[in-house]
């Protein structure tokens, strides 16, 4: 039975949505709503100069200030390709940031992923001190301890809103922050994708056991759910997946979504795309500062490096909300195929998650912790989710098209 999408979006109320491959190519690509969100950021960015530094009106305070603050020139190293300009954009938002509330005192230089240390190693160059700072998704590093994939997302996790929410109010960075210590790393939050697709895949995924066998290329610690289902997890760095595609090392791959997931190319080769990835409702991104250069910094210094990750943040999330949806309409009019993962596929997934917590928290104190917090702030979230920002939402994707 085909996962083709015939209905709706909202799946207990079949029919009640017009069909997504037919409105996306019915309306045809429009202009994108970046341009202005790009004012609102530069006005942020003239109030960050001001308010990072917590400068006084006066002429004559700023240099008394000024002078009191070290010149430093310290290095981030990305795991994001320069051609993902969102991803790697954001580490160049901002070191810009610290650069102008700091009248150049403080400057970073950003290198893209494999400029000066391979993608996924970054985290490892930061804990040795060979770079001072990382801009990365901390779920690469699973592998070290599972407990680093709450920082980034975790399968039937936490929406974008919610992560953001759990990180600042829920404990989130206190918990994640006092785990990194581990590895002599402190983490800022850089940024979100919002809720993510779920992949490209050279044949349609009809029943759970299509996915027996399927070499995926899936990043952070969803591998470990889908292997139960007979996938085989493959973790490759952005700029080496459309290669291993399209020589048919491996059978699909997921990234973020449509504007990434374009610039990337995997369209050419992997003609259906699935929806939701149900392992990244959201994925936070972090600043991995080295614990010792984080602690050697003055409060000033501490306190502009927060403002400027707060700034890459908003700037993040709301770039890719801008360009989604149009980057969603030129694949369809170029031929992709939309594909929601069957009901009967979610429940496994779900199944196979659940189990994975489970024998995870068993062995792991840290993991457990995590896990038990973020869960209990979920379930908490969706109580008052179902009642205003869901019924919200539905209404307006059921009737957008009346105006």
């Amino acid at each position: 039975m085909s996962c083709e999408f015939k209905g709706s979006v909202e799946r207990p109320a079949a029919g009640e949505i017009p069909e997504i491959n037919r409105y996306f190519r019915a309306v045809g690509p429009k202009s994108s709503p970046l341009a202005a969100a790009k004012g609102k950021i530069m006005k942020r960015r003239q109030f960050l100069r001001a308010a990072g530094l917590g400068l006084a009106t006066t002429a004559v305070a700023k240099p008394a200030i000024a002078q009191s603050m070290p010149e430093l020139k310290w290095r981030l190293t990305s795991s994001f390709p320069k051609s993902l300009d969102t991803l790697y954009g954001g580490s160049e938002v901002f070191a810009k940031a610290v650069a102008e509330a700091t009248d150049n005192k403080f400057q970073i230089q950003v290198f893209a992923a494999g400029e000066i240390v391979p993608g996924l190693a970054a985290a490892d160059a930061v804990q040795s001190g060979s770079v001072e700072l990382c801009h990365t998704a901390s779920y690469y590093y699973f592998g070290k301890d599972p407990t680093f994939a709450f920082g980034t997302a975790v399968p039937f996790g936490l929406n974008a809103r919610m992560q953001n929410s759990w990180w600042s109010f829920g404990g989130g960075a206190e918990l994640m922050n006092e785990f990194y210590k581990k590895f002599n790393i402190y983490a800022i939050v850089s940024g979100n994708t919002g809720c993510q697709m779920g992949g490209w895949f050279r044949k349609e995924i009809r029943e759970v056991a299509d996915l027996q066998g399927l070499k995926f290329r899936i990043g952070g610690f969803a591998g470990t759910m889908l292997t139960k289902l007979g996938v085989v997890p493959q973790q490759i760095a952005a700029g080496d997946i459309y290669p291993a595609l399209e020589k048919g090392t491996i059978d699909g791959a997921e990234w973020v979504g449509p504007y990434d997931d374009e610039k990337l190319g995997f369209q050419k080769i992997a003609p259906y795309y699935y929806y939701p990835g149900w392992w990244e409702g959201q994925a936070m991104g972090h600043y991995f500062l080295n614990l010792n250069k984080w602690n050697s910094l003055g409060p000033t210094y501490q306190s502009i490096l927060r403002s400027a990750a707060a700034l890459s943040n908003e700037w993040t999330l709301a770039k890719y909300d801008a360009v989604n949806p149009a980057a969603l309409r030129r694949l369809l009019s170029g031929g992709t195929q939309l594909r929601a993962f069957s009901p009967a596929i979610m429940d496994a997934c779900l199944k196979a998650t659940l189990e994975v917590y489970a024998e995870v928290s068993a062995k792991n104190t840290d993991f457990k912790k995590v896990w038990e917090s973020m869960l209990a702030f979920r379930n908490e979230q969706y109580l008052w989710w179902q009642v205003a920002e869901f019924t919200y939402d539905s209404y307006l994707i059921r009737t957008r098209t009346r105006v």
